[in-house]
């Protein structure tokens, strides 16, 4: 017998560090969309990237893997992280359809993204592999009739948190507390990430 699928949604991202914001997006797009889970996916950096304090890859997914470890329905992937070459979503989903193929995948991604989706590498094709679902943040003004066939809007409450913001605050000796997880703060710590200037 055919198992049933699941709903799953994927949020990818650098995670440097992951913080409160990420984990809100998250737990909106599982509640809004009735998702069975949602796995989130540290990102191998670009080559190109010019920061030097960019917190190895084995940090950001060990903090992906705190920040998740009390929900019961967050997943941690590091598929990414294995990958090698550019790393285009169209081959990511491809590759993830192929080891699950029962279950349906829907691609998180900020509601400022959504314009620039037509944009992204070979997204004729993407777009027939996993439906979108965008943040939308309450006020803005999204275009949702024109992309109705590929993303499904959820409401986002306004959260001001970057990684940027975190990072500099630690540099800076200001408290993270409530910005990130308790495990993660006290990873950073631990690790004495961010605490140089890039």
């Amino acid at each position: 017998m055919m198992r049933k699928g699941k709903r799953i949604g994927l949020l990818g991202g650098t995670f440097d560090p992951i913080h409160s914001g990420h984990l809100i997006a998250a737990e909106q797009a599982r509640d809004q969309m009735k998702l069975d889970e949602v796995w989130l996916m540290p990102t191998k950096i670009p080559p190109h990237k010019t920061r030097t304090d960019i917190a190895d890859e084995q940090h950001r997914l060990r903090m992906t893997e705190l920040a998740a470890a009390d929900h019961p329905y967050f997943r941690v992937s590091d598929m990414e992280l294995h990958r090698e070459g550019p790393s285009y979503t169209v081959d990511t989903m491809r590759a993830i359809r192929q080891m699950f193929p029962h279950d349906e995948f829907l691609f998180i991604i900020g509601g400022d993204m959504v314009e620039m989706l037509p944009k992204w590498h070979r997204f004729e094709e993407l777009r027939t592999i996993v439906h979108f679902i965008g943040l939308a943040r309450s006020g803005a003004q999204y275009n949702q009739e024109a992309v109705s066939s590929y993303v499904t809007f959820v409401e986002m409450p306004a959260i001001d948190i970057s990684s940027t913001m975190i990072r500099q605050r630690v540099r800076a000796g200001i408290s993270i507390r409530y910005l990130v997880p308790d495990a993660v703060e006290r990873y950073i710590k631990e690790h004495r990430l961010y605490e140089s200037f890039g």
